[in-house]
């Protein structure tokens, strides 16, 4: 059998209230008549004791009788089984995992700190107990292992270009879909469901944080200056288009070209225009 099998338990309360009849019954053989049935009911008592066990809400019992698996009591409540039974606890609650911050390379070689948080619980306690040796450890090596590989899989950014690859940094959503199908494959050996999975915490290493950083910034710098360059752009074609249609002014090709680029010193500069008082004419 490589498979959990589910299986009941005679109730606890029953079998106690048999305990307790043989308790007054030995009390009643051994002061009273003197009789040496007494020496079986004690002998009785001690081998009904190690039967009792109690089953919490979500947790499990799995049973194994010199070695061979009889199965798992997953109901909760006051249970009694055969007293020869050996007995282990595994939990079914769901457990979270905060995974410690490993140092990878990204998939253009950068290094990048990263961690993940992982949301868990045993399936299959058969799995869970005999099919690893221990499924907590497992989960953990695993998970480290899945991590490696994911971030090994994306560059950590694309820099703002629209045509490169997704990357950790700014498809969460798809990292942490692929990085839960991943544990999901490695931890389904041990009977673990992965109830959730993501990327806890993303960062450049150290030593290169600093460059990284600057390298966004300028980034981010050209970006802003193309829109900034695009609305004056149309700010200026707009003016000019304005000025024709009123005949506020006769513009010929030269004095457009030096309106144009005054305009655009105006506008896409980063400081405030002094502004000059033609005294003059516009010839001037």
């Amino acid at each position: 059998m490589n498979n959990e099998k589910t299986t009941s338990a005679i109730s606890g309360y029953i079998v106690l209230l048999v305990f307790l009849m043989g308790i007054i019954l030995f009390g009643y053989f051994f002061f009273q008549t003197k009789n040496p049935l007494w020496l079986v009911l004690l002998l009785f008592l001690i081998i009904l004791i190690p039967g009792f066990m109690i089953v919490y809400p979500n947790q499990s019992k799995v049973l194994t009788l010199f070695g061979a698996y009889k199965g798992t009591v997953k109901g909760n409540g006051f249970f009694w089984t055969n007293p020869l039974y050996v007995k282990k606890a595994i939990s079914l609650r769901a457990r979270n995992f905060d995974s410690e911050r490993v140092k990878v390379n990204d998939k253009l070689g950068n290094p990048v700190l990263i961690s993940v948080i992982l949301v868990w619980r045993v399936r299959d306690t058969f799995k869970a107990s005999f099919d690893v040796d221990d499924y907590e450890a497992f989960v953990r090596i695993q998970t480290d292992s899945a991590v490696r590989e994911l971030a090994a899989s994306y560059p950590y950014d694309t820099f703002d270009d629209d045509n490169a690859e997704k990357s950790l940094r700014s498809d969460f959503e798809e990292v942490n879909e692929n990085l839960e199908t991943m544990l999901s494959n490695r931890l389904d050996i041990a009977g673990i469901e992965v109830l959730e999975a993501r990327i806890g915490y993303l960062a450049y290493a150290p030593e290169i944080a600093s460059s990284m950083l600057k390298r966004q910034q300028a980034t981010a710098i050209v970006a802003a200056r193309f829109k900034i360059v695009e609305g004056a752009v149309g700010m200026v074609e707009h003016a000019l288009e304005e000025l024709n249609k009123k005949e506020i002014i006769d513009l010929d090709e030269t004095k457009k070209a030096a309106m144009v680029s005054n305009l655009m010193v105006v506008l896409c500069g980063d400081r405030d225009a002094s502004p000059v008082v033609n005294t003059g004419t516009l010839h001037q």
